[in-house]
């Protein structure tokens, strides 16, 4: 068993011990996501890279859900796909700033002699797996957008 799955499960069972709900319900649930992604994969266990992809996939549910309530004026609703998002971004790799983004993007540019939009794909597909669950994707292609329109 990977060393993420571990600790998910540990951290469930103490969210459970200590009556945390809301831990407790949203660890569950990423448990319940690394199964199913299992059955996919023939009932092989994953690996944490794998698992990796589950926990980024449900946090990108959490940051879309949060802007569809805030345009819906569901304040409540938001907060509370907030608070899940907090919980699951303690399994995640810490995030790149925007600063730290841009240098490797500016780079990549460079390195690819890309000049205007038309390099969007190249660029974009040089920088997405050097900054896999380091970035949101959106933040990473506004950027891009934004040096290449320079």
């Amino acid at each position: 068993m990977g060393e993420l799955k571990d600790k998910i499960l540990n951290d469930l069972k103490e969210a459970i011990k200590t009556q945390d709900k809301k831990r407790a319900s949203v660890l569950k649930m990423l448990k319940t996501d690394i199964t199913n992604e299992e059955i996919k994969n023939n009932r092989e266990e994953l690996n944490d890279e794998q698992i990796m992809t589950v926990i980024q996939r449900a946090a990108k549910q959490r940051r879309e859900s949060i802007e569809e309530y805030k345009k819906a004026g569901q304040d409540h609703r938001a907060a509370e796909e907030q608070q899940e998002l907090e919980i699951i971004s303690v399994y995640l790799p810490e995030q790149l700033s925007e600063t730290e983004l841009k240098e490797i993007i500016e780079k990549v540019i460079a390195d690819t002699n890309a000049s205007s939009m038309k390099d969007m794909g190249k660029v974009m597909g040089k920088v997405m797996p050097l900054v896999k669950g380091k970035a949101d994707g959106k933040l990473v292609n506004s950027i891009v957008k934004d040096l290449l329109n320079k």
